[in-house]
């Protein structure tokens, strides 16, 4: 039952996005009223090594999904990685933080993952 598992991975990717969002938000509260920019730093590439690990992650979850429902997330999923592990290979906390998120981006909408998990849901609920 293609639903009954898209709604499951629907949830599983929700759950990360939420974890997302928490880490996010401690890495701003971190910069902006501790200045504390070593701690900004680590969890910047928290945040990179989440996204990094994610496809592995996806694959178990996404495995009862036919390859047909289940591809395009995975290989967003790889993208998001690759680009994580580029920004880790630069060390660049920019390139951290900017991750997910596309140029033209307006602070609270949803970032890229975000956007992936709400397909999930829709398709869930199809």
């Amino acid at each position: 039952m293609p639903n009954a598992a898209m709604n499951d991975f629907a949830c599983w990717l929700t759950e990360r996005c939420e974890f997302l969002h928490s880490l996010e938000t401690e890495a701003e509260r971190v910069l902006h009223e501790d200045k504390d920019t070593e701690k900004y730093r680590a969890l910047m590439c928290q945040k990179a090594m989440f996204l990094q690990a994610l496809p592995v992650e996806a694959e178990k979850v996404a495995a009862p999904l036919p390859a047909s429902m289940a591809g395009p997330f995975l290989q967003q999923l790889a993208q998001f990685s690759e680009n994580a592990s580029r920004a880790l290979g630069l060390d660049s906390v920019f390139y951290m933080y900017a991750l997910l998120y596309p140029d033209n981006h307006v602070k609270g909408e949803p970032n890229n993952l975000d956007l992936l998990a709400e397909r999930a849901r829709a398709l869930a609920a199809e």
